[in-house]
């Protein structure tokens, strides 16, 4: 429920679940999930064999395990009630189909097939048929709840005029419409003047404090732009009465870092980087040479484990398009450092002879090869050898040519941040963001980059490479 007024032009709202909240239905659903799976199974044994489910059978739990992994990298664990257009029953669906044949294919390969009741065609099937029904029957309950139950929060926004405009914009894209309210000038004795600027934002222009009315009115938080200094003695008192409230009082870039899981560089200054804390990989040396040897390890494993992959692909790519096979490029690394990068190639031979630039959608330089590769991110594999060599890291920001940072570099603050750690093969911005090709993707990796920065821990970095996993095989690569 909107406490205040609702329709109020001057309200600003926010869309936002709480994380409790979040996580007591994630957990409800892998529960649901799991307890459906015992009573799909057992009832498929009883009505195929007759016999009822044996507990104690491993396999029963690697099959759990199986299916709720797949559903995990469907998305059908994620409570945003749309996911790149398709729903949440729908991601099920998807989810339960991809696992069925992944599960079907191991049990085959393994010989697994038939050894025990529950691995048999016909137990399969049903139990797989049964557990459709069940998963989409919970979600559809859940996208119900998420529906009726969508509770906006009421935030009030004072900071200057343009972020909080861009800020509104970039909530919309995120959420759902919404309206926000930027209180400027903060030290004027003049009277409150509105100014309607545009059918999406309402801008309170100037305003002597926050006044007894906005007080009294009810507000889950209050977000502050930390780059502006007028805050006059009596509105910092206002705003610690209402902290001594309840009132959360976040800086914008804080809101976004706990909500968004990014941190845009236009809401940051230098102190904040001075006072705030995180960044322990930057100054943790244990941590670093530990991340260091877990990539020396992993990547040498890979090399030799993606052998049956990289073989055929390299055959494929030599018998498809004249060139070379492996296509390298000179990147920035640690501390600004030029380094040679490795790939697959998957572009035709000579393909900037016209200059460099941006890839994009349909990039006509790009082979048939080259598309399945870079969908499957097949084409990143050759940069376990940068990584062995101590040139990258398994996850880290992605490095950039040498001759897109001068540019990057004039038009978004703080953007040689990302190059006080190493450069990884995935990260952060690559599994939250889609690929980039314009100056605006770039600002958006670098506020994702700079969370990871801040926020770094191997327990982090093991998601990500989870969340890469889930990019690879619903093919979200380009």
């Amino acid at each position: 429920m909107l406490y205040g007024k609702r329709s109020s032009k001057y309200v600003s709202t926010l869309l936002m679940y709480s994380h409790t909240s979040r996580m007591i239905i994630v957990c409800l659903l892998v529960i649901g999930d799991i307890i459906g799976l015992l009573l799909c199974f057992n009832l498929a044994l009883e009505l195929r064999v007759s016999k009822s489910l044996d507990l104690g059978m491993p396999i029963l739990y690697a099959l759990i395990a199986i299916y709720l992994f797949g559903l995990y990298l469907t998305d059908t664990y994620k409570l945003n009630r749309e996911v790149s257009g398709v729903r949440l029953s729908e991601r099920a669906i998807l989810g339960i189909v991809a696992t069925v044949a992944a599960v079907t294919s191991l049990i085959y390969i393994t010989g697994l097939w038939g050894s025990e009741p529950i691995v048999g065609r016909g137990v399969l099937l049903i139990s797989v048929g049964l557990f459709s029904i069940w998963a989409v029957i919970s979600r559809t309950i859940v996208d119900g709840w998420l529906k009726t139950n969508q509770q906006p929060s009421r935030f009030l926004v004072l900071g200057d005029d343009r972020k909080v405009v861009d800020f509104g914009k970039e909530h919309r894209k995120l959420n759902s419409p919404t309206e926000f309210v930027s209180f400027t000038d903060f030290a004027s004795e003049n009277s409150d003047v509105y100014n309607q600027s545009n059918s999406n934002t309402a801008v309170l222009n100037k305003i002597n404090g926050l006044n007894s009315t906005w007080k009294q009115q009810y507000w889950s938080g209050i977000l502050i732009d930390g780059a502006d200094r007028s805050l006059s003695q009596q509105m910092v008192r206002d705003l610690m009465d209402m902290r001594l409230r309840g009132v959360y009082v976040y800086s914008i870039a804080d809101f976004c870092e706990r909500f968004w899981q990014k941190i845009p560089p236009a809401y940051v200054q230098d102190d904040w980087f001075a006072f705030t804390s995180g960044f322990n990989i930057l100054h943790n040396r244990i941590k670093a040479k530990l991340k260091q040897l877990i990539d020396i390890v992993v990547a040498a494993v890979m090399i030799v484990v993606s052998l049956p992959i990289t073989i055929p692909v390299a055959i494929a790519i030599k018998l498809s398009s004249p060139g070379a096979i492996f296509y390298s490029q000179v990147r920035t690394g640690l501390n600004g450092k030029k380094f040679r990068v490795y790939k697959f190639r998957s572009m035709y031979q000579n393909a900037e002879s016209k200059g460099i630039q941006w890839a994009k959608t349909k990039d006509p330089r790009i082979t048939k090869v080259g598309s399945f590769i870079r969908l499957t991110r097949i084409d990143e594999l050759p940069q376990l050898w940068n990584v062995f060599k101590g040139e990258m890291s398994l996850v880290g920001p992605r490095p950039e040519r040498p001759e897109f940072d001068m540019q990057l570099r004039e038009q978004i603050p703080y953007y040689d941040v990302r190059y006080l750690v190493k450069p990884g093969i995935t990260g952060w911005a690559q599994v939250c963001y889609p690929y980039g090709a314009s100056v605006e993707d770039a600002y958006q990796k670098v506020a994702y980059d700079l969370y990871y920065i801040k926020n770094y821990s191997l327990l982090m970095d093991l998601g990500i490479a989870f969340k890469t996993l889930r990019v690879v095989i619903l093919g979200k690569g380009r």
